[in-house]
């Protein structure tokens, strides 16, 4: 019964087993083999976005700052100013009214369907500033500076008709106050005393409210950034290069596989 043994009992593996293992070497053979193939891929990647790089529109900021008109702070506040608007309200007034007749008006002059930015306005915290800001590229500039100046202009008209009506107001209370203090000094009232002293303090305390009556003013008008907005060409160029090389690995192990199936579908078909 011997003889009927097969011969191949031993366990030995067959010479035409696969082995799936891959060694450094061989992963170092692939790259060498595929070299050719990796520098174009690489040189593909660079070279593209470095013809991005080169044909981009650089942005930058332009910056408009508008300083609230001021007066005396209020009983209840700690601070040494007080705005006559609060900056929220002012905001709020560019937002819904003054923003879409202005954007109108020079879309109109410009003979354009659409600004070619847009216009972001906020007030900066603990400040009694509004600050308008605008992304741009240099050959839009001159738009740009055109809508800060209109909007600047139409903050500044409502800030100046608000602190005319408050002056008047004041104005008007001072006089009243004035001749209330002239008939308590010629009263014989027993009272004419702590009158003239109650509206000798009202009459200091409008006074000081007018001395510090503050006009708004325009700080700057459309300043542009020193440095562009967006990510840098550099940052770009960096970011493509370490793609490129990326990219070319990935394409010469996977053109390495392609290769074995099918080479491995050739040798079944055989």
């Amino acid at each position: 019964m011997s003889n009927n043994i097969s011969s191949n009992t031993s366990g030995a593996p067959r010479r035409d087993d696969h082995d799936d293992e891959i060694s450094l070497v061989d992963l170092a053979k692939i790259l060498i083999k595929r070299w050719k193939m990796m520098a174009i891929v690489f040189l593909v990647v660079v070279f593209g976005a470095l013809a991005y790089v080169l044909t981009m529109t650089r942005t930058y900021e332009y910056a408009s700052i508008y300083q609230v008109a001021e007066q005396a702070p209020s009983d209840d506040s700690d601070s040494a100013v007080g705005s006559l608007e609060a900056p929220s309200s002012v905001v709020a007034k560019i937002n819904n009214l003054y923003m879409g007749p202005v954007n109108r008006e020079l879309r109109s002059s410009a003979g354009l369907q659409r600004l070619p930015f847009e216009v972001s306005v906020s007030n900066p915290d603990d400040t009694l500033l509004i600050r308008l800001s605008s992304e741009a590229a240099e050959a839009d500039s001159e738009l740009v500076e055109e809508m800060h100046e209109a909007l600047l202009s139409r903050i500044t008209e409502g800030q100046q008709a608000l602190l005319e009506r408050y002056r008047e107001s004041l104005e008007k209370q001072l006089e009243s106050a004035e001749r209330a203090l002239e008939a308590a000094q010629q009263s014989s009232s027993p009272t004419a005393g702590d009158l003239v002293v109650s509206y000798t303090n009202r009459i200091a305390i409008i006074q000081d409210r007018l001395s510090q009556l503050r006009e708004g003013q325009v700080v700057q008008t459309a300043v542009q950034s020193l440095e562009p907005t967006g990510t840098s060409r550099s940052l770009i160029m960096a970011l493509a290069i370490v793609l490129g090389g990326m990219l070319a690995v990935v394409a010469a192990f996977f053109t390495q596989f392609a290769v074995a199936v099918r080479d491995s579908l050739n040798e079944e078909a055989v």
